[in-house]
Protein backbone atom coordinates (compact mmCIF):
# COMPACT_ATOMS: atom_id res chain seq x y z
CA UNK A 1 0.00 0.00 0.00
CA UNK A 2 3.21 1.99 1.05
CA UNK A 3 4.46 1.21 -2.52
CA UNK A 4 1.33 2.10 -3.99
CA UNK A 5 1.18 5.69 -2.74
CA UNK A 6 4.96 6.84 -3.38
CA UNK A 7 4.43 5.23 -6.77
CA UNK A 8 1.43 7.33 -8.04
CA UNK A 9 3.00 10.09 -5.68
CA UNK A 10 5.79 10.18 -8.16
CA UNK A 11 3.76 9.93 -11.27
CA UNK A 12 2.08 12.59 -10.10
CA UNK A 13 5.06 14.66 -9.93
CA UNK A 14 6.08 13.78 -13.42
CA UNK A 15 2.96 14.68 -14.79
CA UNK A 16 2.86 17.78 -12.86
CA UNK A 17 6.49 18.79 -13.82
CA UNK A 18 5.76 17.52 -17.71
CA UNK A 19 2.83 19.95 -17.57
CA UNK A 20 4.78 22.65 -16.17
CA UNK A 21 7.42 22.23 -19.44
CA UNK A 22 4.77 22.38 -21.99
CA UNK A 23 3.24 25.28 -20.29
CA UNK A 24 6.67 27.07 -19.96
CA UNK A 25 7.06 26.21 -23.79
CA UNK A 26 6.57 29.48 -25.90
CA UNK A 27 5.41 29.12 -29.09
CA UNK A 28 5.13 31.77 -31.99
CA UNK A 29 2.32 31.52 -34.05
CA UNK A 30 3.39 33.04 -37.34
CA UNK A 31 1.44 33.60 -40.20
CA UNK A 32 3.43 33.35 -43.65
CA UNK A 33 1.58 34.34 -47.00
CA UNK A 34 2.06 30.85 -48.36
CA UNK A 35 3.32 27.27 -48.53
CA UNK A 36 7.24 27.28 -49.05
CA UNK A 37 8.10 25.73 -52.85
CA UNK A 38 10.91 24.69 -51.25
CA UNK A 39 13.56 24.91 -47.92
CA UNK A 40 16.51 24.33 -50.09
CA UNK A 41 17.74 27.98 -49.61
CA UNK A 42 19.63 27.52 -53.40
CA UNK A 43 16.29 27.07 -55.12
CA UNK A 44 14.46 29.07 -53.34
CA UNK A 45 13.11 32.74 -54.87
CA UNK A 46 10.38 34.08 -52.78
CA UNK A 47 10.25 36.33 -49.51
CA UNK A 48 7.94 33.79 -47.63
CA UNK A 49 10.34 30.94 -47.92
CA UNK A 50 13.12 33.67 -47.11
CA UNK A 51 11.33 34.12 -43.30
CA UNK A 52 11.21 30.23 -42.65
CA UNK A 53 15.54 30.02 -44.03
CA UNK A 54 16.43 32.52 -41.70
CA UNK A 55 15.20 31.50 -39.00
CA UNK A 56 16.73 27.83 -40.05
CA UNK A 57 20.09 29.23 -40.83
CA UNK A 58 22.65 31.70 -40.66
CA UNK A 59 24.83 32.85 -43.43
CA UNK A 60 28.74 34.61 -42.78
CA UNK A 61 26.23 37.45 -42.20
CA UNK A 62 22.70 38.02 -40.69
CA UNK A 63 20.15 40.45 -39.76
CA UNK A 64 19.30 42.74 -37.07
CA UNK A 65 15.80 43.31 -35.52
CA UNK A 66 16.07 46.35 -37.64
CA UNK A 67 16.55 44.78 -40.45
CA UNK A 68 20.36 46.32 -41.35
CA UNK A 69 23.48 43.46 -41.94
CA UNK A 70 25.38 42.13 -38.79
CA UNK A 71 28.28 39.30 -38.74
CA UNK A 72 26.85 35.92 -38.73
CA UNK A 73 29.10 32.70 -38.61
CA UNK A 74 31.46 35.33 -39.85
CA UNK A 75 32.91 37.66 -36.91
CA UNK A 76 34.76 39.95 -39.19
CA UNK A 77 35.93 40.30 -42.84
CA UNK A 78 38.91 42.28 -44.90
CA UNK A 79 38.82 43.63 -47.97
CA UNK A 80 41.67 44.48 -50.64
CA UNK A 81 42.84 47.60 -51.34
CA UNK A 82 41.16 46.94 -55.33
CA UNK A 83 38.01 46.06 -53.37
CA UNK A 84 38.30 42.72 -54.87
CA UNK A 85 39.40 40.01 -52.57
CA UNK A 86 37.20 39.57 -49.28
CA UNK A 87 38.96 37.33 -46.20
CA UNK A 88 36.18 36.39 -43.55
CA UNK A 89 36.97 35.10 -39.82
CA UNK A 90 34.76 32.68 -38.53
CA UNK A 91 33.38 32.56 -35.00
CA UNK A 92 34.87 29.55 -33.21
CA UNK A 93 31.38 28.59 -31.36
CA UNK A 94 29.21 28.08 -34.68
CA UNK A 95 27.72 24.64 -35.12
CA UNK A 96 25.32 22.84 -37.00
CA UNK A 97 22.10 21.40 -35.17
CA UNK A 98 23.96 17.91 -34.94
CA UNK A 99 27.06 19.25 -32.99
CA UNK A 100 29.33 19.76 -36.24
CA UNK A 101 31.57 22.57 -36.06
CA UNK A 102 30.75 25.33 -39.07
CA UNK A 103 33.92 25.60 -41.03
CA UNK A 104 34.75 27.99 -44.06
CA UNK A 105 34.65 24.38 -46.38
CA UNK A 106 30.93 24.12 -45.66
CA UNK A 107 30.61 27.77 -47.49
CA UNK A 108 32.83 26.64 -50.49
CA UNK A 109 30.85 23.91 -50.59
CA UNK A 110 27.69 25.49 -50.77
CA UNK A 111 28.67 27.93 -53.00
CA UNK A 112 29.67 25.81 -55.72
CA UNK A 113 27.04 24.23 -55.13
CA UNK A 114 24.28 26.98 -56.17
CA UNK A 115 26.33 27.86 -59.12
CA UNK A 116 26.42 24.95 -60.33
CA UNK A 117 23.88 24.34 -63.28
CA UNK A 118 22.54 20.98 -62.24
CA UNK A 119 21.35 22.66 -58.82
CA UNK A 120 18.62 24.35 -61.07
CA UNK A 121 19.13 27.77 -58.60
CA UNK A 122 16.61 30.38 -59.86
CA UNK A 123 18.51 33.11 -57.99
CA UNK A 124 21.89 32.56 -58.48
CA UNK A 125 22.38 35.81 -60.11
CA UNK A 126 22.47 37.74 -57.15
CA UNK A 127 26.13 36.01 -56.24
CA UNK A 128 27.12 36.67 -60.23
CA UNK A 129 29.97 38.81 -58.58
CA UNK A 130 31.86 36.23 -57.44
CA UNK A 131 34.72 35.63 -59.76
CA UNK A 132 33.76 33.25 -62.51
CA UNK A 133 30.28 32.39 -61.10
CA UNK A 134 28.23 33.24 -64.15
CA UNK A 135 30.45 31.59 -66.34
CA UNK A 136 29.67 28.71 -64.19
CA UNK A 137 26.61 28.74 -63.60
CA UNK A 138 25.62 28.81 -67.55
CA UNK A 139 28.31 25.45 -68.03
CA UNK A 140 31.01 27.18 -69.49
CA UNK A 141 33.26 26.50 -65.95
CA UNK A 142 33.36 23.98 -63.28
CA UNK A 143 32.08 24.82 -60.01
CA UNK A 144 35.50 24.22 -58.68
CA UNK A 145 37.20 27.39 -60.77
CA UNK A 146 34.60 29.29 -58.49
CA UNK A 147 36.36 32.20 -56.55
CA UNK A 148 35.92 31.46 -53.07
CA UNK A 149 38.66 28.90 -50.92
CA UNK A 150 39.40 27.90 -47.31
CA UNK A 151 42.67 28.96 -45.96
CA UNK A 152 42.00 26.93 -42.81
CA UNK A 153 38.62 25.60 -40.83
CA UNK A 154 38.34 29.29 -39.49
CA UNK A 155 39.11 31.43 -42.32
CA UNK A 156 37.23 32.28 -45.82
CA UNK A 157 38.69 34.07 -49.06
CA UNK A 158 36.06 35.16 -51.62
CA UNK A 159 37.43 37.33 -54.77
CA UNK A 160 35.32 38.78 -57.11
CA UNK A 161 34.75 39.70 -61.03
CA UNK A 162 35.18 43.27 -59.75
CA UNK A 163 34.69 45.80 -56.59
CA UNK A 164 31.28 45.36 -55.81
CA UNK A 165 30.52 47.91 -52.71
CA UNK A 166 27.48 46.05 -52.09
CA UNK A 167 28.96 42.75 -51.76
CA UNK A 168 27.91 41.90 -47.92
CA UNK A 169 24.33 42.93 -48.55
CA UNK A 170 24.33 40.62 -50.94
CA UNK A 171 25.84 37.42 -49.09
CA UNK A 172 22.70 38.49 -46.55
CA UNK A 173 20.12 37.07 -49.27
CA UNK A 174 18.80 33.69 -48.54
CA UNK A 175 21.10 32.82 -51.09
CA UNK A 176 23.95 32.84 -48.93
CA UNK A 177 22.75 30.56 -46.99
CA UNK A 178 25.18 27.31 -46.14
CA UNK A 179 23.92 24.16 -46.60
CA UNK A 180 25.07 21.15 -44.45
CA UNK A 181 27.27 19.29 -46.71
CA UNK A 182 27.68 15.82 -45.47
CA UNK A 183 23.89 16.11 -45.59
CA UNK A 184 23.07 16.94 -48.80
CA UNK A 185 25.61 14.21 -49.98
CA UNK A 186 23.50 11.51 -47.58
CA UNK A 187 20.35 12.50 -49.07
CA UNK A 188 20.59 14.60 -52.42
CA UNK A 189 17.60 16.66 -52.72
CA UNK A 190 15.73 14.87 -49.78
CA UNK A 191 18.35 16.79 -47.01
CA UNK A 192 15.25 19.31 -46.63
CA UNK A 193 13.00 16.74 -44.61
CA UNK A 194 12.40 17.22 -41.13
CA UNK A 195 14.40 13.71 -40.48
CA UNK A 196 17.18 14.81 -42.36
CA UNK A 197 17.80 18.37 -42.35
CA UNK A 198 20.81 19.74 -40.34
CA UNK A 199 20.96 23.53 -39.88
CA UNK A 200 22.83 26.07 -38.29
CA UNK A 201 20.37 28.89 -37.17
CA UNK A 202 18.16 29.90 -34.71
CA UNK A 203 15.94 27.14 -35.16
CA UNK A 204 16.00 23.81 -37.05
CA UNK A 205 13.30 22.26 -38.92
CA UNK A 206 10.81 20.00 -36.49
CA UNK A 207 7.47 19.55 -39.41
CA UNK A 208 6.43 20.51 -42.78
CA UNK A 209 2.89 19.52 -43.04
CA UNK A 210 1.89 21.27 -46.77
CA UNK A 211 -1.14 23.68 -46.40
CA UNK A 212 -0.90 23.03 -42.79
CA UNK A 213 2.25 24.43 -40.94
CA UNK A 214 5.91 24.37 -40.88
CA UNK A 215 7.46 24.25 -37.47
CA UNK A 216 10.23 25.33 -36.44
CA UNK A 217 12.14 24.57 -32.68
CA UNK A 218 15.23 25.85 -31.02
CA UNK A 219 18.46 25.05 -32.10
CA UNK A 220 20.30 24.21 -28.61
CA UNK A 221 23.65 24.51 -30.81
CA UNK A 222 23.33 28.06 -31.58
CA UNK A 223 26.07 29.78 -30.87
CA UNK A 224 23.49 32.59 -29.44
CA UNK A 225 20.87 30.05 -28.02
CA UNK A 226 21.10 31.61 -24.57
CA UNK A 227 19.23 34.95 -25.76
CA UNK A 228 16.71 33.02 -28.02
CA UNK A 229 13.59 33.13 -25.99
CA UNK A 230 11.14 31.79 -28.37
CA UNK A 231 11.04 27.96 -28.30
CA UNK A 232 8.87 27.16 -31.35
CA UNK A 233 7.60 28.64 -34.14
CA UNK A 234 5.32 27.40 -36.28
CA UNK A 235 4.52 29.12 -40.04
CA UNK A 236 0.83 28.74 -41.30
CA UNK A 237 0.18 29.45 -44.92
CA UNK A 238 -2.14 32.61 -45.47
CA UNK A 239 -3.14 33.30 -48.72
CA UNK A 240 -6.36 34.29 -47.51
CA UNK A 241 -5.68 37.65 -45.70
CA UNK A 242 -9.30 38.28 -45.15
CA UNK A 243 -9.17 34.10 -43.23
CA UNK A 244 -5.92 35.48 -41.64
CA UNK A 245 -6.89 38.70 -40.38
CA UNK A 246 -10.19 36.61 -38.52
CA UNK A 247 -7.26 34.25 -37.09
CA UNK A 248 -5.28 36.96 -35.93
CA UNK A 249 -8.30 38.71 -34.19
CA UNK A 250 -9.06 34.99 -32.21
CA UNK A 251 -5.56 35.14 -31.29
CA UNK A 252 -4.88 31.95 -33.61
CA UNK A 253 -2.07 34.33 -34.72
CA UNK A 254 0.56 36.11 -33.49
CA UNK A 255 1.12 38.01 -36.52
CA UNK A 256 0.85 37.80 -40.14
CA UNK A 257 3.13 39.10 -42.83
CA UNK A 258 0.16 41.21 -45.25
CA UNK A 259 -2.96 41.94 -44.47
CA UNK A 260 -6.31 42.39 -46.60
CA UNK A 261 -6.22 45.93 -48.50
CA UNK A 262 -9.78 46.65 -48.48
CA UNK A 263 -10.19 46.22 -44.84
CA UNK A 264 -7.47 48.46 -43.73
CA UNK A 265 -10.20 51.12 -43.04
CA UNK A 266 -11.47 48.41 -40.62
CA UNK A 267 -7.83 47.47 -39.38
CA UNK A 268 -6.89 51.17 -38.39
CA UNK A 269 -10.76 51.59 -36.63
CA UNK A 270 -10.65 48.51 -34.58
CA UNK A 271 -6.92 47.36 -34.10
CA UNK A 272 -4.82 50.24 -34.04
CA UNK A 273 -1.38 49.68 -33.12
CA UNK A 274 -1.77 46.09 -33.83
CA UNK A 275 -2.32 46.86 -37.70
CA UNK A 276 1.09 48.06 -38.91
CA UNK A 277 2.24 50.05 -42.16
CA UNK A 278 5.99 51.00 -42.64
CA UNK A 279 8.18 52.15 -45.64
CA UNK A 280 9.44 48.81 -48.08
CA UNK A 281 12.21 48.57 -50.67
CA UNK A 282 10.02 48.81 -53.31
CA UNK A 283 8.88 51.39 -56.00
CA UNK A 284 5.08 50.79 -57.95
CA UNK A 285 5.96 52.08 -61.77
CA UNK A 286 4.55 52.18 -65.12
CA UNK A 287 7.15 51.35 -67.79
CA UNK A 288 6.45 53.41 -71.28
CA UNK A 289 7.80 51.60 -74.07
CA UNK A 290 10.29 53.97 -75.89
CA UNK A 291 9.71 52.17 -79.31
CA UNK A 292 6.15 53.43 -79.44
CA UNK A 293 5.62 56.43 -82.11
CA UNK A 294 3.98 59.28 -79.31
CA UNK A 295 5.93 57.46 -76.44
CA UNK A 296 9.40 58.21 -78.29
CA UNK A 297 9.05 61.74 -77.31
CA UNK A 298 10.70 63.15 -73.50
CA UNK A 299 8.15 66.00 -73.31
CA UNK A 300 5.03 63.38 -73.84
CA UNK A 301 6.63 60.92 -71.27
CA UNK A 302 7.35 64.01 -68.70
CA UNK A 303 3.58 65.56 -69.33
CA UNK A 304 2.04 61.80 -68.65
CA UNK A 305 4.14 61.60 -65.47
CA UNK A 306 3.45 64.96 -64.11
CA UNK A 307 -0.34 65.26 -63.99
CA UNK A 308 -0.23 61.97 -61.99
CA UNK A 309 -1.89 62.50 -58.78
CA UNK A 310 0.61 60.55 -56.81
CA UNK A 311 -1.37 61.35 -53.11
CA UNK A 312 -4.76 60.12 -54.46
CA UNK A 313 -3.01 56.98 -55.46
CA UNK A 314 -1.81 55.99 -52.32
CA UNK A 315 -4.76 56.97 -50.65
CA UNK A 316 -7.46 56.46 -51.88
CA UNK A 317 -6.76 53.68 -54.48
CA UNK A 318 -4.24 51.70 -51.62
CA UNK A 319 -5.90 53.08 -48.57
CA UNK A 320 -2.33 54.81 -47.11
CA UNK A 321 -0.71 50.89 -47.93
CA UNK A 322 1.60 53.03 -50.04
CA UNK A 323 3.43 56.39 -50.21
CA UNK A 324 3.45 58.96 -53.84
CA UNK A 325 6.66 57.95 -55.59
CA UNK A 326 8.10 60.68 -57.10
CA UNK A 327 11.87 58.80 -57.63
CA UNK A 328 12.96 55.28 -58.58
CA UNK A 329 14.68 54.46 -55.83
CA UNK A 330 12.72 54.34 -52.61
CA UNK A 331 14.25 57.00 -49.82
CA UNK A 332 16.34 55.20 -47.14
CA UNK A 333 17.82 52.93 -49.43
CA UNK A 334 21.36 52.05 -47.91
CA UNK A 335 24.57 52.82 -49.48
CA UNK A 336 23.84 56.12 -51.52
CA UNK A 337 21.41 59.50 -50.04
CA UNK A 338 18.57 61.35 -50.83
CA UNK A 339 17.22 59.97 -54.22
CA UNK A 340 16.48 61.81 -57.21
CA UNK A 341 13.29 63.55 -57.25
CA UNK A 342 11.10 64.49 -59.99
CA UNK A 343 11.61 68.04 -60.32
CA UNK A 344 7.89 68.79 -59.92
CA UNK A 345 7.65 66.88 -56.56
CA UNK A 346 6.90 69.96 -54.88
CA UNK A 347 4.39 71.71 -57.46
CA UNK A 348 0.44 71.91 -57.18
CA UNK A 349 -1.53 69.42 -58.87
CA UNK A 350 -3.11 72.04 -60.79
CA UNK A 351 0.58 73.80 -62.05
CA UNK A 352 1.59 70.05 -62.89
CA UNK A 353 -1.59 69.93 -65.17
CA UNK A 354 -0.86 73.33 -67.20
CA UNK A 355 2.58 72.58 -67.38
CA UNK A 356 1.86 68.99 -68.75
CA UNK A 357 -0.57 70.70 -71.41
CA UNK A 358 2.48 72.48 -72.44
CA UNK A 359 4.43 70.06 -72.85
CA UNK A 360 1.89 67.88 -74.99
CA UNK A 361 1.49 70.54 -77.51
CA UNK A 362 4.72 71.47 -77.65
CA UNK A 363 5.18 68.10 -78.72
CA UNK A 364 2.64 68.45 -81.27
CA UNK A 365 -0.86 66.78 -79.23
CA UNK A 366 -3.52 67.77 -77.23
CA UNK A 367 -7.46 67.27 -77.71
CA UNK A 368 -7.30 67.81 -80.98
CA UNK A 369 -4.52 65.56 -81.41
CA UNK A 370 -4.98 62.75 -78.77
CA UNK A 371 -2.38 60.30 -77.72
CA UNK A 372 -3.87 56.47 -77.82
CA UNK A 373 -2.22 54.85 -75.19
CA UNK A 374 -3.06 51.48 -73.87
CA UNK A 375 -2.37 50.34 -70.32
CA UNK A 376 -1.63 46.75 -69.45
CA UNK A 377 -2.16 45.58 -66.12
CA UNK A 378 -1.95 42.05 -64.34
CA UNK A 379 -4.91 41.15 -62.21
CA UNK A 380 -5.87 42.72 -59.11
CA UNK A 381 -8.77 45.18 -58.33
CA UNK A 382 -5.97 47.64 -57.03
CA UNK A 383 -4.10 47.60 -60.21
CA UNK A 384 -7.60 48.21 -61.85
CA UNK A 385 -8.67 50.72 -59.98
CA UNK A 386 -5.16 52.79 -60.24
CA UNK A 387 -5.17 52.16 -64.24
CA UNK A 388 -8.92 53.76 -64.45
CA UNK A 389 -7.60 56.77 -61.96
CA UNK A 390 -4.24 57.23 -64.27
CA UNK A 391 -6.82 57.06 -67.27
CA UNK A 392 -9.15 59.72 -65.42
CA UNK A 393 -6.35 62.12 -64.71
CA UNK A 394 -4.74 61.73 -68.44
CA UNK A 395 -8.05 62.33 -69.99
CA UNK A 396 -7.74 66.99 -69.84
CA UNK A 397 -4.74 65.91 -71.63
CA UNK A 398 -6.49 64.55 -74.70
CA UNK A 399 -5.26 61.16 -73.55
CA UNK A 400 -7.21 58.59 -75.00
CA UNK A 401 -6.75 55.30 -72.56
CA UNK A 402 -7.95 51.28 -73.29
CA UNK A 403 -6.92 49.08 -70.63
CA UNK A 404 -5.39 45.03 -71.57
CA UNK A 405 -5.87 42.91 -68.26
CA UNK A 406 -4.16 39.60 -68.08
CA UNK A 407 -3.24 36.93 -64.99
CA UNK A 408 0.14 37.88 -63.66
CA UNK A 409 1.85 34.76 -65.47
CA UNK A 410 1.02 36.43 -69.09
CA UNK A 411 1.81 39.77 -68.30
CA UNK A 412 5.21 39.51 -67.38
CA UNK A 413 5.99 37.30 -70.24
CA UNK A 414 4.42 40.06 -72.28
CA UNK A 415 7.26 42.14 -70.93
CA UNK A 416 9.81 39.88 -70.39
CA UNK A 417 9.45 38.48 -74.02
CA UNK A 418 9.17 42.00 -75.38
CA UNK A 419 5.97 41.92 -77.09
CA UNK A 420 4.13 44.86 -78.10
CA UNK A 421 2.63 47.67 -75.76
CA UNK A 422 2.65 50.78 -74.53
CA UNK A 423 2.37 51.58 -71.03
CA UNK A 424 2.84 48.53 -68.61
CA UNK A 425 2.21 48.47 -64.68
CA UNK A 426 4.92 46.50 -63.02
CA UNK A 427 6.65 46.82 -59.79
CA UNK A 428 9.81 46.04 -57.91
CA UNK A 429 11.10 45.11 -54.53
CA UNK A 430 14.83 45.14 -54.25
CA UNK A 431 16.79 41.93 -53.15
CA UNK A 432 18.88 44.11 -51.20
CA UNK A 433 19.46 47.38 -50.06
CA UNK A 434 21.80 49.69 -52.46
CA UNK A 435 20.86 51.60 -55.41
CA UNK A 436 21.87 49.46 -57.88
CA UNK A 437 19.77 46.83 -57.59
CA UNK A 438 17.21 49.30 -59.45
CA UNK A 439 19.08 50.81 -61.56
CA UNK A 440 20.64 48.02 -63.29
CA UNK A 441 17.05 47.44 -64.20
CA UNK A 442 17.14 49.60 -67.47
CA UNK A 443 21.05 48.86 -68.82
CA UNK A 444 20.81 49.13 -72.25
CA UNK A 445 21.86 45.15 -72.14
CA UNK A 446 19.21 44.01 -69.52
CA UNK A 447 16.83 42.85 -71.59
CA UNK A 448 14.94 40.34 -68.91
CA UNK A 449 13.90 44.01 -66.79
CA UNK A 450 14.63 46.69 -69.12
CA UNK A 451 10.60 46.32 -70.18
CA UNK A 452 10.85 50.03 -71.84
CA UNK A 453 13.52 48.87 -74.43
CA UNK A 454 15.77 52.07 -73.16
CA UNK A 455 18.85 52.82 -74.37
CA UNK A 456 21.16 55.24 -73.69
CA UNK A 457 25.15 55.30 -73.42
CA UNK A 458 25.88 57.52 -71.28
CA UNK A 459 23.49 55.97 -68.66
CA UNK A 460 25.46 52.81 -69.02
CA UNK A 461 28.65 54.27 -69.07
CA UNK A 462 27.58 55.62 -65.53
CA UNK A 463 26.65 52.63 -63.98
CA UNK A 464 29.84 50.98 -65.65
CA UNK A 465 31.93 53.56 -64.15
CA UNK A 466 29.95 52.89 -60.80
CA UNK A 467 30.48 49.25 -60.68
CA UNK A 468 34.05 49.60 -60.61
CA UNK A 469 34.44 52.36 -58.10
CA UNK A 470 35.16 51.09 -54.49
CA UNK A 471 34.91 54.25 -52.59
CA UNK A 472 31.19 54.53 -51.96
CA UNK A 473 30.71 58.26 -51.69
CA UNK A 474 32.05 58.36 -55.37
CA UNK A 475 29.92 55.65 -56.26
CA UNK A 476 27.04 57.04 -54.54
CA UNK A 477 27.53 60.25 -56.92
CA UNK A 478 27.84 58.39 -60.24
CA UNK A 479 24.60 56.68 -59.28
CA UNK A 480 22.76 59.36 -57.96
CA UNK A 481 23.90 60.86 -61.98
CA UNK A 482 22.74 58.02 -63.20
CA UNK A 483 18.95 58.23 -61.68
CA UNK A 484 19.12 62.13 -62.88
CA UNK A 485 19.11 60.48 -66.40
CA UNK A 486 16.59 57.91 -65.30
CA UNK A 487 14.32 60.93 -64.32
CA UNK A 488 14.42 62.99 -67.42
CA UNK A 489 14.26 60.18 -69.44
CA UNK A 490 11.67 58.24 -67.87
CA UNK A 491 12.09 54.71 -69.11
CA UNK A 492 9.53 53.93 -66.26
CA UNK A 493 7.23 56.18 -64.19
CA UNK A 494 7.53 55.96 -60.48
CA UNK A 495 3.68 55.77 -59.18
CA UNK A 496 4.50 54.85 -55.46
CA UNK A 497 6.94 53.50 -52.85
CA UNK A 498 5.29 50.24 -51.58
CA UNK A 499 4.24 50.06 -48.12
CA UNK A 500 5.07 46.77 -46.15
CA UNK A 501 1.49 45.84 -43.88
CA UNK A 502 1.72 43.41 -41.03
CA UNK A 503 -0.77 42.22 -38.09
CA UNK A 504 1.43 42.11 -34.93
CA UNK A 505 0.11 41.26 -31.50
CA UNK A 506 1.06 43.23 -28.47
CA UNK A 507 2.37 39.88 -26.91
CA UNK A 508 4.93 40.32 -29.13
CA UNK A 509 7.99 42.29 -28.77
CA UNK A 510 11.21 42.30 -30.85
CA UNK A 511 8.57 42.81 -34.07
CA UNK A 512 10.60 45.79 -35.63
CA UNK A 513 9.34 47.81 -38.89
CA UNK A 514 11.85 47.66 -41.38
CA UNK A 515 12.59 48.77 -45.07
CA UNK A 516 13.33 45.13 -45.44
CA UNK A 517 10.29 44.15 -43.88
CA UNK A 518 12.45 41.37 -42.50
CA UNK A 519 11.84 39.80 -39.02
CA UNK A 520 14.12 36.93 -37.73
CA UNK A 521 12.20 35.13 -34.94
CA UNK A 522 15.87 34.94 -32.67
CA UNK A 523 15.33 38.75 -31.79
CA UNK A 524 11.53 38.30 -30.39
CA UNK A 525 9.75 37.31 -27.42
CA UNK A 526 6.11 36.60 -27.02
CA UNK A 527 4.24 37.39 -23.62
CA UNK A 528 1.16 35.72 -22.05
Amino acid sequence: MIKSLRTTALAAALMAATSLTAMAEVVYHRGNSADPETLDQHKTSTTYEAHILRDLYEGLVAYSAQGTVIPGVATEWKVSDDGKVYTFTLRDNAKWSNGDPVVAGDFVYSLQRIMNPETGAKYATVLYPIKNAEKINKGDMKPEELGIKAIDDKTLEITLEAATPYFIDLLAHQTGLPVHPASVEAHGTDFVKPENIVTNGAYVLAEFIPNAHVKAVKNPHFHDAANVQIDAVQFYPTEDRGAALRRFQAGELHTNNDAPVEQVAFMKENLGSKFRVAPYLGTYYYALNHEDEALRNPDVRQALSMSIDREFLAQDIWSDTMVAGYSFIPPGIGNYGEPAFASYKDMSQIDREEKALELLEKAGYGPNNPVKLTINYNTSENHKNTAVAIADMWKPLGVEVSMVNTDTKTHYAMLRDRQDFDVARAGWIGDYSDPQNFLFMVESDNTGFNYARYENPDYDGLMDQAAATVDLEKRASLLRQAEELFMRDLPFIPLMYYGSMNLVSDKVAGFEDNLQNIHPTRWMSISE
